[in-house]
């Protein structure tokens, strides 16, 4: 695969570019929520927007970690955090008013938990 004939520095520069993307996607949902949520998934309650700047928050911290120090450690506990945060996203795939926001951000957080580590530094 392509992650296997990168060398450190192609690793952490692949690794720094996922946590930067990662982390605007984060400042907007932390800024502007809501038109990120009307274009998303305008059924998404407004009185739960809130939920929405703390997942903002989240990915910020999340993600300033990586981009700043972007070892294999760090990069691993990231994908473990947006791989738990995927797997909260499940059950509320039952639920009508959640459903696309549980998708849009449980496959977000699914993506890059199976991305990341793919091309994270090997030591």
């Amino acid at each position: 695969m392509i992650a296997e004939v990168l060398d450190v520095d192609g690793r952490r520069v692949l690794s720094r570019v996922l946590a930067a993307l990662s982390g605007m996607c984060g400042v907007l949902l932390l800024v502007q929520p809501r038109p990120i949520v009307e274009a998303l998934c305008p059924e998404f309650p407004e009185s739960k927007q809130w939920v929405v700047r703390v997942l903002g928050a989240r990915l910020v911290v999340q993600h300033a970690v990586v981009l700043a120090s972007p070892a294999r450690r760090n990069v691993r506990v990231a994908a473990a955090v947006d791989l738990l945060h995927a797997a909260s996203m499940v059950p509320l795939l039952w639920f009508p008013p959640y459903r696309r926001a549980a998708l849009v951000s449980g496959g977000y957080a699914a993506l890059y938990a199976a991305t990341a580590p793919a091309v994270a530094p090997r030591s």
